[in-house]
């Protein structure tokens, strides 16, 4: 029989990959760690013996532990993300697994973690249900094969290909399996050449570089909780706008190009959590209106996708 220590030291040579698959499965390092938490917990106590696999054991273990994280957040969605941040997990009495921080992640790790990711993968990640979530990121992040999934996610192999093909197609940002056209990804270029030239000049300061990218008619809607106000705001002209820009200076680090609704746009998201979204409309090479959503409600009804390459 395997002894603690030994055990330990084992756990720890795993802790890096199982800590990569619990975070993108949860979006957040604090949860990933009380995952771990948790499955050092029930490993130690079942023990390993009869065990020819360890690596996978370990990771049928997160996954599951994983996939409950996520049954029980469905169920909470409007609590406030402090509610599920760390505390409330895997502690007790229990010994803490090797390598486990008592007071979390802290925020530049968090960072890290969020920009290995990219922002707008964990946008669209969390707009999917938990089995499919799961199941892409084993499959499509981590290459394992969906007879291997399947009994994690207690789904048949078939199953467990089904729910990443469709969140396969989410994440490219639509419910169709059919590429774009040759006019449709020509017109997603431009647009994503210019919103990305926006945000570059958001991050320089750059103001003349931002007023010749929107047109002098330029319209910027945006909601109330947005900065907040009673009423919804506008701001007309490209001075106004690119103004309102330089104000909202302090998201830009935490924004990233991303499909909105099919089309290019900026997703505001610290740590990976969604926060606001920018719809842009070019013509002619030039911004002509700018979308601004913070309403929850309208945020959940919006489509979000990952740009290739």
């Amino acid at each position: 029989m395997e002894d603690d220590a030994a055990f330990a030291e084992r756990f720890e040579g795993e802790r890096g990959r199982l800590r990569g698959i619990a975070y993108r499965m949860l979006g957040s390092a604090s949860e990933a760690e009380d995952a771990l938490q948790e499955a050092w917990l029930r490993a130690s106590r079942a023990g390993t013996d009869g065990i020819a696999n360890l690596p996978g054991w370990l990771t049928t273990i997160v996954t599951r532990i994983c996939l409950n994280m996520l049954r029980a957040r469905e169920s909470r969605r409007e609590e406030p993300l402090e509610a599920h941040l760390p505390g409330a997990g895997a502690g007790g009495a229990d010994a803490a697994a090797p390598g486990h921080r008592e007071d979390g992640p802290d925020p530049e790790d968090e960072a890290v973690l969020a920009e290995s990711v990219g922002l707008a993968m964990l946008v669209v990640l969390d707009t999917l249900a938990p089995a499919e979530r799961v199941a892409f990121v084993l499959h499509d992040l981590f290459a394992m094969q969906f007879d291997e999934i399947g009994p994690m996610i207690e789904r048949s192999p078939t199953a467990a290909r089904q729910l990443a093909s469709r969140a396969r197609r989410r994440v490219r940002g639509g419910t169709a399996a059919e590429s774009p056209s040759e006019a449709e990804a020509a017109a997603r270029a431009g647009q994503r050449r210019v919103v990305e030239a926006f945000l570059a000049a958001a991050r320089g300061g750059d103001l003349q570089a931002l007023v010749e990218l929107l047109d002098p008619d330029v319209v910027l809607r945006a909601d109330r909780q947005v900065v907040p106000t009673p009423e919804p705001v506008v701001l007309r002209g490209a001075r106004h706008v690119s103004q309102g820009a330089f104000a909202a200076a302090a998201r830009v680090p935490f924004s990233a190009p991303a499909l909105v609704d099919g089309s290019v746009g900026l997703v505001m998201a610290p740590l990976g959590r969604l926060v606001l979204a920018l719809a842009f409309t070019v013509d002619g090479g030039r911004i002509t209106a700018i979308d601004v959503v913070a309403d929850p409600e309208r945020l959940r009804d919006m489509r979000f996708g990952v740009l290739e390459g």
